[in-house]
């Protein structure tokens, strides 16, 4: 085994819980602007809220929740978007101890029931109708289930009127109790490979991240003399999204909130807020940089954008192996070309974001090198890190002026870092969560020996950077034994343009196959560019021999960077995308694998098929039998 620690922090100890930062921000700065909300659609202007502000809405939400029942240790879930109303809830639960349980409002009914049963939450808040109705249709299994609250109905103001009579005084008082070890959220997992499992977290758990993250690195989100600022529309639903509102509750960063993931709402939104951080995902970011290429190739511009994002990725490289140590920086030819780039493509670029993002932080999965330098080199340097729901989010982070894309960076101080023998990665730290509710023998396994076992794999480097390979339980092995781990290959498919998805099967096959949808945005663009000529039905024959053949080239790309074996040799487009309706996504939009592959599992059977069968056409000297990628298309 290899573990790696770096220095523990600097940072003052937590005393108390999550929503003492809301009062001690009103109390320090009572004028400082803590939120931005629009009072109208989404292209009405942002009205910020002060600290004070945000505290007495806080205190008066909790004396609404006194005077409904609402105690310490109680379980309340938020099923809702990332709004406005999503942080002054939650932190007026953390005032009064309770623990908040947060549901994905796109969550199916049965998920609903079991997760409301499971954390026996004595209420839920929830935006709209739709909503209410999901929740009303299993209320009969809740027995300990007394309130539904509905947002878009005033909810929230009929709390604080309920609530008008108890004292200031009672929501101090139960706040002072509120310990750092206290439960404050519980966050289920998302139940890839079955029942979402729900992992308390502490105060402690979800602010140590927090803080050590504002300690080391708070500085490079802040403009100089400015206020750093965060849109914050990634899911609360999920970890990542606590630890987004908690990083700007307890760092005095401006948040807004931005419930609608419409491409076109987002990049109004954008637009109008001008954060300095942006928060993201890798699908989020690979989505970007597909949309800045079509709009690039609708221009009339797509040769010239090629040009410029391969400059940015060398001019990424030649800097980043400068600040290692390892080489002498970009040369006077590059320095002028990105110069050249920086005036005509790269500002128009990052004024997509808003004109003032400094940083970017990517978590979810790892983010791919090539892209990590494409928007480095564009200026817009992207933290790609690590976490997961039961560490309370971050464990890693990229150390400022010795990042090193590809990895996820290095473990966060304070926090220790263990690779095990058999590639598995094992955490240890005050962010580790607690255990899973109702389920003591899964807690064992996870928590064995003081070590989280995380059921992710990956590998440290001398220097202790951490860099993700995959997940234990989605390893393919072939029925040769070889022993393929999907995540890269599946995110080097996913950089061309035209793949949306890609999900590598061959369990007990004999080589590895891959199940790959289409961009349907990316798709409409490349078939008008395309314009081929002749009548409907050659023109749409045409049409698909170009397809397969660019999907060929894109699975040729992807294997140029395995060995042999662990090469896709066969693969299937499917005529849609994965997506929840078919229970082939889980809420936070992962791949659900074992569903996938059930699912699939006629097309996966005649893939492999008509490769045995040696229904591709070869040349005269081609052998047959799994030596080659066959283009099995439909």
């Amino acid at each position: 085994m290899r573990d790696v620690a770096l220095a523990p922090p600097s940072v003052s100890p937590l005393t108390g819980g999550l929503a003492d930062s809301v009062f001690e921000t009103a109390d320090r700065n009572p004028t400082l602007p803590m939120l931005a909300r629009r009072s109208g659609p989404s292209a009405a202007p942002w009205e910020e809220v002060t600290a004070v502000e945000v505290r007495d809405e806080v205190v008066d939400l909790a004396k609404g929740l006194v005077a409904s029942g609402i105690a310490p240790g109680h379980r309340v879930a938020i099923m809702a978007r990332t709004r406005y109303e999503w942080t002054v809830l939650s932190h007026a639960l953390w005032a009064l101890g309770a623990e908040v349980v947060p549901i994905y409002p796109t969550s199916s009914r049965d998920q609903v029931e079991w997760i409301l049963r499971d954390a026996a939450c004595v209420g839920v808040f929830v935006e709209d109708e739709q909503s209410v109705m999901t929740v009303g249709s299993v209320c009969a299994s809740l027995p300990r289930l007394r309130h539904v609250w509905q947002l878009d109905t005033g909810a929230l103001e009929q709390l604080v009127e309920r609530g008008a009579f108890i004292p200031f005084t009672t929501v101090e008082s139960l706040r002072r109790i509120v310990l750092p070890d206290s439960t404050a959220a519980v966050v289920y997992t998302s139940g890839t490979s079955g029942r979402p499992m729900g992992c308390a977290v502490s105060h402690r758990g979800l602010a140590s991240a927090c803080d050590v993250l504002l300690e080391g690195w708070g500085h490079t989100v802040v403009p100089p003399g400015g206020q750093g600022s965060v849109l914050a529309f990634l899911p609360f639903s999920h970890v990542y999204g606590l630890l987004v509102q908690s990083l700007c509750i307890r760092g005095g960063l401006l948040m807004g909130h931005e419930p609608d993931l419409s491409p076109e709402t987002l990049s109004a939104s954008l637009l109008s807020f001008r954060p300095t951080y942006f928060c993201g995902v890798p699908s989020l970011f690979e989505k970007i940089y597909k949309n800045f290429l079509r709009m690039a190739q609708q221009a009339g511009r797509g040769a010239l954008f090629e040009r410029a994002a391969e400059t940015a990725r060398d001019f990424a490289a030649a800097v980043e192996r400068h600040r290692l140590g390892l080489g002498p920086g970009p040369g006077l030819d590059l320095r002028l070309q990105h110069a050249l780039y920086e005036r005509t493509v790269y500002r128009r670029l990052r004024a997509a974001l808003g004109g003032r993002v400094l940083r970017a932080a990517s978590g979810g999965s790892p983010l791919g090198r090539e892209l990590c330098l494409f928007y480095e080199g564009i200026g817009l340097y992207v933290n790609d890190a690590y976490g997961l729901t039961e560490t309370s989010g971050g464990i890693t982070a990229q150390p400022v002026g010795r990042e090193k894309s590809g990895t996820v960076g290095q473990a966060l101080p304070g926090t220790d870092i263990r690779v095990a023998d058999d590639g598995e990665i094992l955490v240890r730290g005050p962010s580790v969560f607690q255990g899973y509710i109702n389920d003591e023998a899964a807690t064992r396994a996870a928590l064995g020996r003081g070590w989280l076992a995380t059921g992710d794999l990956g590998y440290l480097d001398p220097e202790g950077y951490l860099t993700i390979t995959g997940r234990k339980k989605d390893v393919v092995i072939t029925s040769g034994g070889k022993s393929v781990a999907p995540a890269f290959l599946e995110q080097r498919l996913r950089m061309h343009p035209l793949i949306h998805q890609a999900v590598l099967v061959g369990d007990n096959r004999p080589c590895v196959g891959a199940l790959i949808t289409l961009d349907p945005d990316f798709l409409t663009h490349w078939r008008a560019a395309l314009a081929l000529p002749g009548d409907a039905p050659s023109r749409e024959a045409r049409e698909e021999n170009a397809l397969r053949e660019e999907i060929g080239r894109a699975v040729a790309a992807a294997n140029s960077s395995v060995s042999h074996s662990e090469s896709i040799r066969v693969f299937r487009v499917l005529p849609e995308p994965f997506d929840r309706t078919s229970a082939l996504l889980t809420p936070s939009m992962k791949l659900r694998r074992d569903a996938i592959v059930e699912h699939y599992a006629f097309e996966i059977d005649a893939m492999y098929q008509a490769r045995s069968h040696g229904t591709r056409q070869r040349l005269p000297e081609e052998p047959a039998g799994w030596e080659d990628q066959d283009n099995v298309f439909r």
